[in-house]
């Protein structure tokens, strides 16, 4: 079993930068692939990045790359999104996921592949 939880939301303006954490308790995080997914009010769940156990390879949607920033430190048992050049499209409560899955674009960036998930952070970016 592993624990998810997230902090650093907040509400900022267009242009600002935020540094979302998930800190993962339980097993070891190192074992997992980590992701974070957001959803804005309305809409369906999103991916936006995800990380190999050891931090080797990213993936990002299309919408945040060049913005975002996934990392990881595995000693800390943290994942953190460093979110820059913020939009208010961005708006949405952001959500961690650690699984053990294979490391495929389709696979990783679909929820339902993730085992456990953070109880959420919102982010509200206004113009």
């Amino acid at each position: 079993q592993v624990q998810l939880v997230e902090s650093g939301g907040g509400k900022v303006q267009a242009g600002d930068s935020l540094r979302l954490s998930c800190v993962a308790s339980g097993r070891t995080s190192s074992n997992y692939v980590m992701g974070w997914f957001r959803q804005a009010l309305g809409k369906e769940r999103e991916f936006v990045a995800a990380i190999t156990g050891r931090g080797v390879s990213t993936l990002y949607a299309d919408s945040v790359k060049d913005r975002f920033t996934i990392s990881r430190d595995n000693a800390k048992d943290t994942v953190y999104l460093q979110m820059n050049i913020l939009k208010p499209e961005d708006t949405a409560v952001y959500y961690c996921a650690a699984g053990r899955l294979m490391w495929s674009r389709i696979v990783v960036g679909t929820g339902a592949s993730y085992d456990y998930w953070g109880q959420g952070t919102q982010v509200t970016v206004s113009s």
